[in-house]
């Protein structure tokens, strides 16, 4: 049996004068970690609708040991640092996916996982 799915979710605050720098600082590592990390399945930037300095990231990952391998590497902290110089705070989150339902019009599908206990764990990384 493989190990489940992971989502990672970061909560971090952008000051409005930051906000282009952040957006540009994304768009430049998106790609790479989407082509170059292993176990990347995909990742989202999302910002508040009522407040407009809160953003999210979300990304998803084939396990929580891909993503961790991915965190302690010096790769990884070459890549986030414009966007963290961006954030006055930070906050990560780390699930395992219990399930996953898409709309059927959509080109994504349900993945059936195994249930897990809780979230993999919690830190302060992006």
């Amino acid at each position: 049996m493989s190990a489940p799915r992971a989502r990672v979710v970061f909560l971090i605050r952008v000051p409005a004068e930051r906000r282009q720098d952040f957006l540009d600082a994304y768009d430049k590592i998106r790609f790479l970690v989407a082509t170059g990390v292993p176990g990347h399945v995909k990742d989202q930037v999302c910002q508040s609708t009522t407040d407009p300095e809160q953003w999210l990231i979300t990304r998803e990952w084939r396990d929580i040991a891909d993503f961790e391998a991915w965190e302690r590497s010096q790769e990884h902290r070459d890549l986030v640092k414009p966007m963290r110089d961006c954030f006055t705070e930070a906050r990560s989150l780390r699930f395992h996916i219990h399930a996953s339902t898409a709309s059927t019009s959509s080109t994504e599908h349900a993945v059936p996982t195994t249930p897990s206990a809780g979230t993999a764990g919690e830190g302060e990384e992006t």
